[in-house]
């Protein structure tokens, strides 16, 4: 089981008492604008992302694992983060990350992601740890590059979502480049 526990956050599996909060940000125009879900996300796709959760995304290569972001303090649902360890790269992760609306701004996607990936790299071993945005979603740029991701790519109109063509960044950092 992978576990973050931060200054104000813990990252845990999601849990039967987080659906309700997971379905309305997934709700959210604002939060689903650049993911892969629509606005009309409903209990029952809730349901079934919860028994899709892969047990272990180590030995599961290619599976992405959500973990709620979760207040320290209140225990309350504040968006989710997600590793994949790449199928075909050693020693590789993507990761991704999704906040409620009402938690955004408030440095908790940094947090949740720096801690995330510190677990990657000190206690499982990732060498390189990846993540990919569209390129009108500035504020996960702007995060990216704080934690000291470099954009190593600019895919034109490479990515076919929800209608049109969309232009992606990629960014990365080593292992040997994490703090």
């Amino acid at each position: 089981m992978l576990e973050v526990i931060s200054e104000r956050l813990v990252l845990r599996p999601f849990r039967v008492e987080d659906l309700q909060t997971f379905v309305a940000y997934r709700r959210d125009p604002a939060v689903a604008r650049y993911q892969g879900w629509e606005t009309t996300y409903s209990m029952a796709d809730a349901a079934r992302f919860l028994a899709a959760q892969p047990t272990n995304p180590f030995r599961q290569r290619g599976e992405w694992l959500q973990l709620a972001v979760v207040d320290r303090d209140t225990r309350g649902l504040l968006g989710d983060c997600a590793p994949q360890v790449i199928a075909d790269q050693p020693a590789t992760a993507e990761i991704g990350v999704t906040l409620a609306t009402s938690s955004q701004g408030k440095g908790v996607a940094r947090e949740a992601v720096a801690g995330l990936v510190s677990v990657l790299v000190q206690q499982h071993g990732m060498h390189r740890v990846v993540a990919q945005a569209d390129e009108r979603n500035c504020p996960v740029h702007r995060l990216l590059k704080r934690l000291g991701f470099r954009c190593e790519g600019r895919l034109v109109e490479a990515d076919w979502f929800k209608g049109e063509w969309h232009t992606l960044r990629i960014y990365a950092v080593l292992e040997s480049e994490w703090r």
